[in-house]
């Protein structure tokens, strides 16, 4: 750095110059103030008149406070928690210990504390003292139950609280199993199972199901006070089986009955369901010489087994009355259905019999007529199933079987009316995979 410029940096000022710069820094710094104090001399002056102030006294009636109290109520509420009990939760509500040992005497709360379920509400209405009017409590599943306080007893009854339909709309696809898939899919089992059932006439699920399948499904959710109670019908579904699309929606007639139905209203519903049970697998073919696997010798198969654990249920499959429901030599227990122009099934090696299945009680496809099990000749759990056509028997899996016939003419219009719009929504899911409320 020049010395001339480290002199100028660090030159300290003589004592005269010291005292000259405070001057004329006061001096400086005086004026503004000279300005303002000029200002304000040259402002007009200005006369004000005295306001004389008075005070207005006025009587306002005021409400007895205890009046007041005693005319209004209190609105409690809880919700019920993991681990609660009613009378927990009743604590909760500031609601005296005796009377809800009261409550809990009630023939509708004593049930319902059995049946609580944490997220529920509990709203009571009380005094300001205290006294307890009446409280509502939100059941697992039925309507709200509401107990009412008269005189010295309490009163239960059933809230008329109004339940919504929604429609949920839903997609997904095949990796390994159909119930895998639907629950990926967040589809409820009621409707998985519907769409197995309605699907069976034309789709295997035991043989024929495919990785990559797709499938769609409208159906609704019953809900009350904005919580889902209850899942409601199938109302139209797709399934795409190696590339092969099939759709059905719900139609019902004037009469109220309802069937599914193909979009251009031919019946789903055929003569014959292809087996007798959801899902199994084939441990035994129909042949004409077989070695029986416990007599070592060949004799004719008349039939086909499907495998499935003790218990699985077996449904008819087909509109039938029962011929024959007991114990038959190698059949074991036995359950023989006869149906129209001479068809006949058999079911055997039975473990039970569903309730009320006898002979001349009439059964309608899908009805469960019996429960898989090891009775007879046999080396376990299975099922023999037999189609018989004028007591000849056939291959259950190959055989052709009757039909149903395809919608009126008559009944066309009506049936457009209600399911064109689940068509078209179908059409809308295919290959997306969401979760819709209409």
């Amino acid at each position: 750095m020049p010395l001339t410029k480290l002199r100028i940096l660090t030159y300290r000022m003589t004592g005269a110059e010291r005292r000259f710069s405070l001057r004329t820094l006061v001096a400086l710094s005086s004026l503004p103030l000279f300005g303002v104090v000029a200002a304000f001399g040259l402002a007009p002056d200005t006369t004000t008149t005295d306001i004389t102030p008075e005070t207005i006294t006025e009587a306002i009636a005021l409400p007895t406070l205890a009046g007041a109290a005693n005319s209004g109520t209190f609105e409690r509420e809880t919700v019920i928690q993991s681990g609660d009990t009613i009378a927990s939760a009743l604590g909760r509500l500031k609601i005296d210990e005796l009377e809800i040992q009261r409550l809990l005497a009630t023939d509708a709360v004593r049930q319902l504390a059995t049946n609580i379920r944490a997220g529920k509400h509990i709203q009571a209405t009380t005094t300001p003292d205290g006294q307890l009017l009446s409280i509502r409590f939100e059941r697992r599943d039925g309507p709200t139950l509401t107990v009412l306080h008269q005189g010295d007893s309490y009163i239960a009854q059933d809230s008329s609280d109004q339940v919504e339909s929604r429609v949920v709309m839903r997609s997904g696809h095949i990796v390994s199993s159909l119930y895998g898939a639907t629950d990926s899919a967040g589809i409820p089992d009621k409707i998985a199972d519907k769409m197995a059932e309605t699907f069976s006439t034309n789709i295997d699920f035991r043989e024929d199901l495919r990785r990559g399948d797709t499938f769609s499904v409208i159906y609704t959710v019953n809900y009350r006070n904005g919580e889902p109670i209850s899942t409601g019908n199938l109302l139209a579904a797709e399934f795409v089986n190696a590339g092969k699309a099939y759709r059905v929606v719900l139609y019902r007639d004037a009469s109220g009955h309802e069937s599914y139905y193909t979009p251009e209203g031919l019946s789903l519903k055929k003569g014959f369901l292809r087996s007798p049970l959801e899902f199994s697998r084939v441990t035994s073919n129909f042949s004409s010489s077989r070695m029986h696997p416990v007599l070592g010798y060949a004799r004719a198969h008349t039939g086909v087994d499907f495998g499935a654990p003790t218990g699985t249920r077996v449904k008819a499959t087909g509109d039938a009355t029962v011929e024959f429901a007991g114990r038959r030599g190698g059949y074991g227990n036995l359950v023989i259905l006869r149906h129209q122009n001479g068809y006949e099934t058999y079911y055997g090696h039975l473990s039970a019999f569903a309730p009320g299945i006898r002979r001349g009680r009439a059964v309608s496809q899908g009805d469960i007529i019996a429960y898989v099990g090891a009775t007879g000749v046999a080396t376990g759990p299975h099922l023999h199933y037999e189609v018989r056509i004028a007591g000849k028997p056939y291959n259950p899996l190959s055989v052709k079987l009757p039909g149903s016939p395809p919608l009126a003419a008559a009944q066309r219009a009506r049936f457009l009316q209600q399911t064109a719009s689940w068509s078209e929504k179908l059409g809308l899911l295919r290959g997306t995979n969401l979760a819709a409320l209409d």
